[in-house]
């Protein structure tokens, strides 16, 4: 299918073949007919995008920090190829369309396939062919008085029409009361007719005499530039001033929040819904009490994944204007003919000319204002070829899950393994499958994995998706012969290993093997070589200083994510099994009793029994401060004591004797990690990991969270 993106590398747009999304639970796919392009919002992402490293840098100081503070922990290396890959991940503009449902997900009520309409969303309504939409993010079209139904172009602005509508709620105006809106581009022009709508006296304000023209003859009652507006609030307002202020322009100046505060009466509400400054000064807005509002996006629910991904809705009664709820009153407000979209149209293009369309916003050649994209219809395919490479390679490789963690660490040490040619690449968002898949030059790229596994000329499969999605891929993977290697966790319930063990075991010749990559640190191999002759068991201790994790993230949705005792405390339970050479035998885990977050499994402390009498303690907490280094291994045994800081440097004490074993950067193991599966597989070894070291090492986080619950210690 065809996309707009935009390559914030060199800022460059285009119009790209990409493969389509695939649907899935809680989500529609849609036909795009019609999207609209929103001229402040992409116009700013695209002048971001179009600045040199260090421009970007000076708009995004956090995240300089952040790469400083990656440097430190994980090299240079690596946090180049880190930063790289997100600089160089293609991004997809737009965020307001209108078409026909063509597949629905699970979960899915009030919505089937021949549903016309409107979606909203960064990422999901884009200006692509087809898009993949939550269900909280779709309204049907609505039908006018005449019974037929709203066009496409006029659904397309829903979602830039909650915005406006958004802004106005947050005014909470009454009939009769006096507004003013500064700036008229698309939202202001929407804002104006809403408020009129509303009963309300309007003024409009811009630097664009059309603008304002046309702001006049969609119903404004007064329009005026920006520099006559002091001069006209006092004639329009009879000097009581405005009851409310929308803005509604883009400027980084102070100015517009300034003179709003000027031309508010006193207690007035000022709405902020465009981008400006906020210097606020506080002389005038503290002489006037000044209620001073701002307007989040398209209304509640967004930027709350458990509403807009999860499609958990608020309760109707208690929030009523959801950002899906905005969106279908505003079409609601067309097809009663209170609100005109059509005025506002400008400029048509076909998303084969789409660049005709930027080159105007860009350059401003001519007036514009409300630009449509049109999509014909044609056939649409799930894989995208790049090249067709003929390769002779013992390792025929397919990544499934291309996300800035596979690219930074595993995708730079396959390439640079001389027996792997990487086939293909999917990835659940068609635009980073192709942008990653022409990087690497792989033979073609896919949003559906069981093209994959589908594909004879492919025998091993990386699987570096979210961990929902590791069990079930697994055991597709294994059942089509082909060898595995999956991210840590292996799965996320105790039926998916068990069913995993089963397959394993019909197809021995395949290999399985589990992204526990710290066993291949050569701090562990020196630890592992150090108490290699021992009589006694050890006892051992793994200090992880984790960091906290916000509520939302995906990672700490126990249907999506797992939790962090599943999502990564198997990594250190398998380096004690490495370290002790032992299998875990019994598990007893306690968590802190509260946390201001609502989380608290993600600080506790495990402690488990091994098969031949050594102990560890696993210390897991995400409250530290995270300048302390994340993780400190100690483990003792024989008259001898090893402390491993952070795999950057490993002391070993024996006799009274201290050794210090170093490393030039941080060292977890990934290169060797991969080495290691490649050789098993070239040379038809045995793979790096057994089974039951992999199997243990899994169940035991579910083993955890057993223990947690019941209180007591468990075995296996």
């Amino acid at each position: 299918m065809k996309q707009l993106i935009i390559d914030p590398k060199s800022g460059e747009i285009r119009v790209e073949e990409v493969p389509p999304p695939q649907v899935k639970k809680g989500f529609v796919l849609v036909k795009n007919h019609c999207s609209i392009i929103s001229v402040g919002t992409e116009r700013s992402t695209l002048t971001i995008s179009q600045k040199s490293l260090l421009g970007k840098a000076k708009e995004r100081p956090d995240l300089v920090k952040k790469v400083i503070k990656n440097i430190k922990d994980r090299g240079l290396i690596e946090t180049y190829h880190l930063v790289k890959s997100r600089l160089s991940a293609w991004k997809a503009l737009g965020y307001s369309c209108a078409g026909e449902i063509i597949e629905v997900g699970e979960d899915i009520e009030n919505f089937q396939i021949g549903d016309y309409v409107a979606c909203g969303g960064q990422d999901y309504a884009s200006h692509a062919e087809v898009v993949i939409v939550p269900k909280n993010l779709c309204v049907k079209i609505p039908k006018k008085k005449d019974s037929k139904y709203l066009d496409f172009e006029e659904a397309a602005f829903a979602t830039i029409g909650a915005i406006a509508l958004q802004g106005v709620r947050q005014a909470d105006l009454r009939v009769g009361e006096i507004v003013a809106v500064l700036g008229l581009g698309l939202i202001g022009q929407l804002v104006i007719q809403i408020c009129k709508a509303a009963g309300c006296m309007v003024l409009g304000s811009d630097i664009d005499k059309n603008r304002l023209k046309l702001a006049k003859e969609l119903g404004a009652d007064e329009v005026c530039l920006s520099n006559q507006l002091i001069d006209i609030a006092d004639r329009f307002t009879n000097k009581f001033g405005f009851d409310a202020v929308i803005i509604t322009a883009a400027t980084k100046s102070n100015q517009l929040i300034e003179i709003a505060g000027e031309i508010s009466r006193k207690k007035g509400k000022v709405v902020i819904v465009g981008q400006v400054g906020m210097n606020i000064p506080r002389e005038t807005y503290y002489k006037k009490e000044l209620e001073l509002r701002l307007s989040c996006s398209y209304g509640p629910g967004r930027y709350d994944p458990q509403y807009e991904e999860k499609g958990i809705d608020y309760p109707y009664g208690y929030v009523r204007w959801t950002e899906q709820r905005n969106m279908d009153a505003f079409l609601n407000l067309i097809a009663q003919d209170k609100v005109s979209v059509k005025r506002l149209i400008t400029h048509r293009f076909s998303i084969d000319q789409a660049l005709k369309a930027y080159e105007i916003i860009l350059k401003d050649s001519e007036p514009y204002l409300g630009i449509i994209l049109n999509y014909p219809s044609r056939s649409i395919t799930s894989k995208v070829y790049i090249s067709k490479s003929i390769s002779s390679r013992e390792v025929a490789l397919g990544i499934i899950g291309a996300g800035h963690f596979a690219q930074a660490v595993h995708i730079p040490h396959l390439m640079k393994d001389k027996r792997v040619k990487i086939v293909a690449v999917c990835n659940a968002s068609g635009i980073s499958a192709k942008s990653v898949a022409e990087k690497i030059k792989a033979d073609y790229c896919t949003t559906d994995y069981r093209e994959i596994l589908k594909d004879d000329k492919i025998n091993t499969v990386l699987i570096a998706t979210r961990h929902d999605t590791h069990g079930i891929i697994t055991k597709e993977a294994l059942n089509t012969g082909k060898h595995v290697f999956v991210e840590k966790p292996l799965c996320l319930y105790e039926s998916e290993l068990e069913e995993i063990a089963e397959i394993y075991r019909k197809y021995p010749n395949n290999l399985l093997m589990v992204g526990f990559n710290r066993r291949f640190s050569p701090h562990a191999k020196e630890i592992k070589e150090f108490f290699s002759q021992r009589d006694n068991p050890l006892v051992m201790s793994f200090r992880i200083n984790a960091g906290s994790i916000p509520v939302n993230s995906w990672i700490q949705d126990p249907e999506v994510g797992g939790g962090r005792i599943i999502g990564e405390c198997c990594h250190f339970i398998d380096f004690m099994e490495y370290i002790s050479d032992e299998l875990p035998k019994s598990i007893y885990a306690i968590h802190i009793g509260r946390h201001t977050s609502g989380i608290t499994t993600d600080q506790v402390i495990i402690t488990l029994g091994f098969e031949n009498g050594s102990i560890g303690t696993l210390i897991y907490t995400a409250g530290g401060d995270t300048s302390l280094a994340k993780e400190r291994f100690e483990a003792f045994g024989d008259g001898k004591a090893v402390v491993l800081d952070d795999f950057k440097i490993t002391e070993f004490y024996y006799k009274g004797k201290k050794k210090i074993f170093k490393t030039k950067k941080q060292d977890k193991g990934h290169s060797k990690e991969i080495s290691a599966f490649i050789e098993s597989i070239v040379k038809g070894k045995n793979p790096p990991l057994s089974w039951e070291e992999i199997e243990k090492a899994t169940k035991a986080t579910f083993l955890v969270h057993e223990s947690l619950k019941k209180g007591i210690p468990i075995y296996f």
